[in-house]
């Protein structure tokens, strides 16, 4: 494939939008959405969905592309994304990735799923002895799989011991040769030029824009949204249904708020719990980003323009 790549990330709530729309209009590019929720049609509010208007300025990748009771992953990620850049290219236009989704935008610059795929009757399988027999039976089969160890696998962790028994079972291999063939393999885009920007902001400034955020998204409407989409199957979909904005907005629905966070008014305490949870969020992110991401340049978003970043983007990423 080849060619470049403009990455455009932060953490939530940090201004990435305005300024990736502008970048692209100025320099005749398009936008791939590397944020792991707008994929859904019909979650808008909750996750701050670019509005009509701003979708309508210039093409938009791997926005509203499934129903919420679908689920995506990286895998299918890499591939919807390798797809759209290839279109966007053959096109003559620039390519702008933005999205603060780590796993996800981790993609463009290593390995982040192996080529072995697991048969859907396997899957089944151990699901079912994991909800029968406990998590204790399948680490047993796991620790006989691997007689030199497990190396940092976190084994009180369910959902990975699931995931490591059946990379195990369907490859043959075990952990310690599955993780030396994933090293050495070269990442989905390592064919192309990936130039990276952070935009932050200072602690402040962020968390002011947080709590304007939640309150704009309740007075949008985020409660109708959220019970509108229980019925098209939410629930269906954990990823989706645990997004912040969405899991705190079905405890408030259901009738789940803890007491505390009603003292002052539902919705008060709603808006409270959403917040809340945002800013843990964005420490969380502020930490991948600088753990998992290449050097990269990083641009207070609060006097970012596109001066700067025309500065910045012919900065080559080193991986």
């Amino acid at each position: 494939m080849g060619g470049t790549i403009h990455v455009l990330t932060g953490c939530t709530a940090v201004g990435k939008t305005a300024l990736a729309l502008e970048w692209a209009e100025a320099n005749g590019a398009e936008i791939v959405s590397c944020d792991s929720l707008l994929f859904y049609r019909g979650m808008d509010i909750g996750t701050a969905k670019p509005s009509r208007e701003e979708l309508a300025r210039l093409p938009h990748h791997l926005v509203d592309i499934c129903e919420v009771r679908e689920r995506m992953d990286v895998t299918h990620y890499i591939t919807k994304a390798r797809a759209a850049v290839e279109d966007i290219r053959r096109r003559g236009r620039k390519v702008l990735v933005t999205g603060g989704s780590g796993f996800y935008l981790k993609a463009f610059f290593a390995p982040v799923a192996d080529d072995n795929e697991v048969p859907a009757e396997l899957r089944t399988e151990l699901r079912g002895r994991l909800e029968q027999e406990g998590l204790d039976a399948l680490l047993a089969e796991l620790r006989g799989l691997n007689p030199d160890g497990l190396g940092e696998l976190d084994v009180r962790n369910p959902r990975r011991v699931l995931r490591a028994l059946e990379r195990c079972r369907a490859s043959g291999r075990t952990l310690a040769e599955l993780e030396k063939e994933f090293a050495e393999q070269p990442g989905p885009f390592a064919d192309c030029e990936v130039r990276l920007c952070e935009l932050v902001r200072e602690k402040a400034d962020l968390e002011r824009r947080i709590e304007e955020r939640v309150g704009q998204m309740l007075r949008a409407g985020l409660v109708e949204e959220v019970r509108g989409l229980l019925g098209r199957g939410l629930k269906e979909n954990p990823s989706a249904a645990k997004a912040i904005g969405y899991r705190e907005t079905i405890d408030f629905i259901e009738g789940r708020l803890p007491a505390p966070s009603r003292s002052n008014g539902p919705e008060r305490g709603l808006a409270a719990a959403i917040a809340r949870n945002t800013r843990a969020l964005v420490k969380k992110q502020r930490t991948w980003f600088k753990t998992q991401l290449p050097p990269h340049a990083v641009v207070d978003a609060a006097s970012a323009d596109l001066m700067q970043l025309k500065a910045i983007f012919p900065l080559k990423v080193t991986t």
